[in-house]
């Protein structure tokens, strides 16, 4: 029988720009407040990390990245000596993944502690436009011309040519054909996708770890800089800096532990993971698999979800996962979002972090800060953006682009 998993502690950092920090300083501060979160009198009892992270090669460093970032860790004492650290990627899913191999060592008893950390630098001061250009890299490099007369074929049945060039980023323009593609089929508007942005920031302005705080309206956000029609600057996921961590454990590790750190310990009910393809543009996306497979493993159904973690790169990326995790029928998620149901009040919180767009996005923390923020939901440690009530919790987080979706997706249910 597989082990159960526990989820003991959990840190983010703010995302912001972190000028004077690099990726030991960076990884070092999500280390040691994690283990100080979990209540671990020696963290010498995890006995394995999995690393995220997308871009250090930008910085110079291509290989072996987490296991360079660990080496003051080990050095001080505080990461256990001969300990392996297992590097992740996935584009903006890199978070989740090294979560998904924290998980599943301590499912198959390898493991009775494990930590997940994900660390990301996209700030370049010297040159904030060049690193840029590696979000395209989340897609096929090896056939390129298959993406790009994709795209050119869908900009045209769209009547919005698909362009390349440096001042434009292919992740947005991808986003935008698959609003317009809904918006055509279901007469999703952009004041709904509107109504999904400004609910975010509004959440996002409670929230301490947020890029942005300060709250818009939905006028507010429609007058903003176009972007990639229909999506303005609001409506997408600003770049910055930050590091997460979590560190799991066994039930039978926790139940040694005393009751002040069995009682703030949230169970991972499920955890799935999906892959992505040249779907129909009728065709649900890879999030349904991983959503529809993490119900089942949870014994559990949509409307059991108290709270969402969604990954709103943009905000029509909430309208769309709030359909493919079956918060509403297929084509309602505008009118679900302009209706308020997904209000901290409302039917079911969806990003009461701030998402993306307010929260920020550095790509290889993303999945783990999703955590955090569900485990600080369900252990009723939000302050003002609290969820009443908050039980079970969900987060979704995609990664890399192949055609009109995610390359892959993880999904993980959370119970208190």
């Amino acid at each position: 029988m597989s082990e159960a998993v526990y989820i003991l502690g959990t840190f983010s950092t703010p995302f912001r720009r972190w000028p004077d920090k690099g990726f030991k300083e960076l990884t070092r501060d999500a280390y040691l407040c994690a283990v100080q979160d979990a209540g671990l009198a020696d963290p010498q009892v995890i006995e394995a990390a999995w690393f995220g992270n997308c871009v250090m090669h930008y910085w110079g460093q291509p290989l072996v990245r987490g296991n360079v970032a660990f080496i003051p860790l080990v050095r001080d004492g505080v990461f256990r000596d001969r300990a392996p650290v297992v590097n992740v990627e996935g584009a903006c899913a890199t978070g989740s993944l090294a979560l998904n191999g924290a998980y599943k060592e301590i499912r198959a008893g390898d493991a009775d502690v494990t930590i997940a950390v994900g660390v990301e630098k996209l700030y370049d001061a010297k040159n904030p436009a060049a690193i840029l250009q590696e979000f395209g890299k989340g897609a096929d490099q090896l056939n390129p011309e298959e993406w790009i007369a994709h795209y050119t074929r869908i900009g045209e049945q769209l009547g919005q040519p698909f362009e390349m060039g440096a001042d434009r980023s292919a992740a947005m323009d991808t986003y935008s054909m698959q609003a317009r593609l809904h918006m055509n089929l279901y007469g999703t508007t952009r004041e709904q996708i509107a109504a999904a942005c400004a609910k975010s920031h509004t959440n996002g302005s409670l929230n301490p770890l947020a890029q942005y705080r300060f709250a818009m309206t939905p006028e507010q956000v429609l007058a903003d800089r176009m972007v990639s029609d229909p999506l303005t600057r609001a409506m997408c996921a600003p770049v910055g800096d930050g590091a997460a961590a979590v560190i799991l454990c066994s039930e039978r590790f926790l139940k040694q532990q005393p009751a002040r750190v069995r009682e703030r310990a949230v169970k991972i009910r499920a955890l799935t993971l999906s892959g992505g393809k040249y779907r129909g543009e009728r065709e649900p996306g890879l999030s349904r698999a991983a959503a529809d497979r993490a119900y089942e493993l949870a014994g559990l159904r949509p409307e059991d979800i108290d709270l969402a973690e969604v990954h709103d790169a943009t905000s029509f990326c909430e309208v769309y996962q709030t359909e493919m995790l079956r918060f509403c029928p297929e084509g309602q998620g505008g009118p679900f979002a302009a209706s308020g149901a997904s209000a901290i009040d409302g039917k079911i919180a969806i990003n009461p972090s701030g998402g993306l767009v307010s929260k920020g996005h550095p790509i290889g923390a993303t999945g783990l800060s999703m955590c955090h923020e569900v485990i600080s939901q369900l252990r009723g440690e939000s302050g003002e953006r609290q969820v009443r009530d908050a039980r079970i919790g969900l987060q979704q987080n995609g990664g890399g682009i192949i055609g009109l979706e995610e390359a892959v997706c993880a999904v993980a249910i959370y119970e208190r």
